[in-house]
């Protein structure tokens, strides 16, 4: 049996979950029998049925008495608890299946092995670590939420081909292309939320939504200390889920919450703590520079996705330096050039062919 070829196409169905299932991994399953596909699924959108499941729903009826004999792989541990979903685990041992093959056991603590020990103890043999990197790298924000109990944080900006930001006077001005700009909003609808900080609100009025494609909206954060920001900006338009971090009041109304904090040196962890507890996997920080500066001197960041497009303007605003960087992934959008870079520090490095 070619494992990991199983395991690729595992990995390739879990990505047509993209943008849904959080806070949920992407988990694709395959049921072989003598090395032939009798069975796929996928996690389709959180509280859906999982993978496994849906992989055991797609065996035609003249081949449900095979699936006994059947080898399945996931690219993630069977569940171990009852959620939305009774536990994947026991259905499996149910069903007789007689091996299961793992790419990544599931940190999430009610799971954590026991799914494995589930399956052991029901007589299914179990075989873990197939494409364990490709695996981590498709489900890195969940990973990195269960273990290092914070949201995985994306940096993303725009840059001149002379190293600028954005122009002196913070007028709006478009670095890149149209297709860059649709890469952008298909990014959106897959990250939980989306931030900026207080002078990119009060000179763009951006809308920090995603327009240009279908999908989830993610969570808006906008940072207001002084609640300075006029009522009638898009932030408040009560289209999608908005919090204003600030330091004067905690308060909300429908779709917009106001979330207190302390604007010192402790900030940004009082906000991952914050986002931690409401279960929100990942941010996509664009900007202003400013608060880019903030994540990065504070080397709080996983991944940066820089996109240098091709204008110059002389002078400007000095685009952030990423300090703690390995460049991971390069390619171009028609006239742009987007290069993507992982921490050095991450656990979850970028896995060559996969996609980001």
């Amino acid at each position: 049996m070619n494992h990991e070829s199983y395991m690729s196409q595992c990995l390739a169905l879990a990505l047509k979950g993209r943008g849904y299932t959080a806070p949920n991994p992407m988990v694709g399953a395959v049921l072989v029998y003598n090395d032939v596909v009798i069975g796929e699924g996928w996690h389709h959108a959180y509280g859906k049925d999982h993978a496994e499941v849906n992989c055991l729903k797609s065996v035609v009826k003249a081949e449900k008495e095979l699936i006994p004999q059947s080898i399945m792989y996931v690219n993630l541990e069977p569940c171990a608890h009852h959620g939305n979903t009774p536990p994947c685990a026991e259905r499996l041992v149910q069903e007789g299946i007689k091996e299961v093959v793992i790419a990544n056991t599931d940190p999430f603590e009610k799971v954590s092995g026991r799914g494995i020990e589930i399956l052991r103890q029901g007589g299914v043999q179990v075989t873990t670590g197939v494409l364990e990197r490709e695996g981590l790298w498709l489900n890195r924000r969940f990973f990195n939420f269960h273990t290092r109990k914070r949201p995985y944080i994306i940096l993303k900006w725009a840059q001149t081909k002379d190293g600028f930001f954005a122009p002196l006077t913070r007028t709006r001005f478009q670095i890149t292309g149209d297709y860059s700009q649709l890469l952008v909003h298909k990014w959106r609808t897959e990250e939980a939320a989306i931030m900026v900080g207080t002078n990119t609100a009060l000179s763009d009025n951006p809308q920090l939504n995603a327009r240009l494609v279908k999908g989830r909206q993610p969570l808006r954060i906008v940072l207001d200390r002084k609640l300075q920001l006029p009522d009638t900006y898009h932030v408040f338009d009560g289209s999608s889920p908005t919090w204003i971090i600030n330091e004067r009041q905690e308060q909300r109304k429908g779709n917009l919450s106001y979330a207190q904090l302390k604007f010192d040196e402790t900030l940004l962890d009082q906000l991952m703590d914050r986002l931690y507890a409401s279960g929100i996997l990942s941010v996509i920080v664009e900007g202003g520079a400013g608060l880019l500066h903030s994540f990065i001197s504070r080397s709080l960041w996983d991944e940066a996705r820089v996109f240098t497009g091709n204008v110059s303007i002389g002078e400007g605003i000095a685009s952030p330096e990423l300090t703690h960087s390995t460049l991971a992934f390069k390619t171009f959008v028609e006239r742009d050039t987007l290069d993507i870079f992982v921490h050095q520090n991450s656990p979850y490095s970028y896995v060559q062919g996969m996609e980001i």
